[in-house]
């Protein structure tokens, strides 16, 4: 019989070896869930992704597989093409497959058995089926010759033409989904927009319609920020296989304006997608700023100036190139800060304002372990100096290769500014007068693994603020691959910690589905651990668009509105 001295100190032997008295993880949950959530097929190749979701009751999943793709080309789909599609499962935790899955062949009906965290199985059936797609949706309309760009409530099928349209016909220039047909088609018959007219959309399928009225009107606008569940991906593009970027880990940084998204891979061409559809417009080569650690990361200001810089000290002093020309990408030096000896900078640069009037410049210092970042100002679009101030922040734990600083303000350089840092993957809304910060939020997953954040991006949207930023994973392990969108009106909200459920954050008013758009869904590491994230306001001020891509992964649009609907 053991004395109770002796079990005393059984008990706290056995609390250290299973790691300090805490209460171990409940592998098995108190409810079995579904087990499977998902399938994800993607051609040979690795492009394409398309989804199968698990019925609620039954057992077959099937994969819709567009009747194009990419779903905007007229390359058709074709059963061969069937034949070996790479295949994932997102299952929950505990939840095994039998057989193992990498690839199907989806022209037939594929078996396999779950076995869910109680140890039930239950078979599904896996196939595919070519559809036509029953999109019918304008997506954009414009009457280029009166410079007006209609606004598109999707709730009401109303577009709402402002301002004074010619009273007469004129043509229109629109987008709508993909092999989508419209009727009458204003892009060939001129309409008077001072009266209604209604347009009837039909989609590839030959069944689906959706009848749009066109208005003379200035729409209804909500008195604050955005429309809540208006968030609509408007793009993914695989950087590999959409986009067919195959130099890995080096597409690091992106600049997005109102027109294009510039796409920067270092020592490579630079490639500029159409901002609302993700489709390539053209490339450009940047001549002499083009290197390994020259052409080092790129963004934008908020009227599309872009700004691109070299990784110093590893490429000599830093520099900073203007690019005047998105179409032929001709770039001129802006910033050349030859006193720079000592410090290691140039994996990040953020602008806040519009370089041709006032503007915020800053790019972290990463030498050392001190959170400190350069900072240049444009006054009357003069850049004020090319040597930069140096400023440390007070009270913000982890600095290293992965950090961003974007300023709320394109004038005071007393306004705050956030922060955001690996290692301690710490998000900072910082005093701009004292340094010092106001309040952080960290990671609170456990068993977290090697997850980074590294880009934030401000902006300020129909009389509400608003911040972005990521999470990545550098490695394969596991879900962690996210961006957040948050409403940083007030500091009231920008409290708790960030997290893969919203909620435990009150100031997240959006986030994309975790582990979705990474490189790790696609089976590719991210060993550089890199990733970016903006903000752009379309001139109407209608509308928010929030754009991120992880390296290795894929490059994504989505929009806001402030409709008030």
């Amino acid at each position: 019989m053991i004395n109770m001295k002796n079990w005393i100190i059984c008990l706290l032997v056995g609390c250290f070896v299973v790691g300090g008295c805490q209460q171990p993880d409940e592998l098995t949950p108190p409810v079995a869930r579904l087990g499977i959530n998902s399938i994800t097929a993607t051609f040979e190749d690795g492009t394409g992704s398309f989804v199968g979701n698990t019925p609620e009751t039954g057992n077959e999943i099937v994969i819709i597989i567009p009747f194009y793709f990419p779903e905007n080309s007229d390359d058709e789909v074709t059963p061969e093409m069937l034949k070996k599609m790479r295949v994932r499962a997102n299952l929950d935790d505990n939840v095994t497959i039998d057989p193992p899955i990498l690839y199907m062949d989806l022209t037939q009906t594929n078996s396999i058995m779950v076995t869910d965290q109680q140890k039930n199985k239950k078979e599904y059936l896996v196939s595919a089926e070519i559809r036509k797609s029953n999109a019918c949706v304008i997506e954009e309309f414009s009457l280029p010759s009166a410079g007006i760009s209609a606004i598109i409530n999707e709730t009401t099928k109303v577009i709402s033409i402002p301002g004074f349209p010619p009273d007469e016909p004129v043509i229109a220039n629109l987008r709508l989904s993909p092999h989508a047909t419209i009727s009458p088609d204003p892009r060939v018959t001129a309409l008077n927009y001072m009266q209604e007219h209604e347009l009837t959309v039909t989609a590839h399928d030959g069944v689906t319609k959706t009848v749009y009225t066109v208005k003379n009107e200035i729409p209804p606008r909500l008195p604050y920020g955005i429309r809540p569940n208006s968030a609509k991906i408007m793009f993914v593009k695989q950087l590999k296989g959409d986009l067919g970027i195959s130099v890995d880990h080096l597409t690091g940084g992106f600049a997005a304006t109102n027109d294009y998204v510039i796409i920067n891979t270092r020592g490579e061409k630079s490639i500029y997608l159409e901002s609302k559809t993700g489709e390539i417009v053209g490339d450009f080569d940047l001549g002499d700023v083009k290197g390994g650690t020259r052409n080092f990361y790129t963004t934008a200001d908020e009227a599309g100036n872009v700004l691109i810089c070299n990784l110093a000290q590893n490429d000599g002093t830093f520099k900073v190139w203007r690019l005047n020309s998105i179409t032929t990408g001709a770039t001129q030096l802006y910033i050349d800060w030859a006193d720079n000896e000592d410090d290691a900078i140039g994996r990040k640069i953020s602008v806040y304002g519009n370089l041709d009037e006032n503007a915020i410049i800053t790019s972290p210092l990463l030498t050392g372990t001190d959170s400190r970042f350069a900072r240049w100002t444009v006054v009357g679009g003069l850049l004020t100096s090319q040597t930069p101030e140096i400023i440390t922040i007070e009270g913000h734990v982890g600095w290293s290769t992965n950090c961003d600083i974007i300023y709320t303000s394109a004038t005071a350089t007393n306004s705050d500014y956030f922060a955001a840092a690996y290692s301690q993957n710490m998000l900072s809304w910082v005093n701009g007068v004292t340094n010092q910060v106001r309040s952080s939020m960290n990671r609170t997953i456990p068993d977290d693994g090697n997850w980074i954040t590294n880009a934030v991006d401000y902006v300020e949207f129909n009389n509400a603020k608003y911040l972005t930023t990521n999470w990545i994973n550098s490695f394969n392990w596991g879900s962690s691959d996210i961006v957040w969108l948050m409403d940083v009106t007030t500091q009231t909200d920008f409290t708790g910690n960030l997290s893969f459920a919203a909620e435990t954050c009150p100031a997240v008013v959006w986030q994309c589905p975790r582990n979705t758009y990474g490189a790790w869904v696609l089976g590719i590491q991210n060993t550089n651990g890199t990733g970016d994230v903006a903000l752009c306001v379309s001139p109407d001020g209608y509308y928010l668009y929030l754009y991120f891509m992880f390296t290795n992964g894929s490059i994504v649009g989505v929009q806001f509105d402030c409709i008030d609907m």
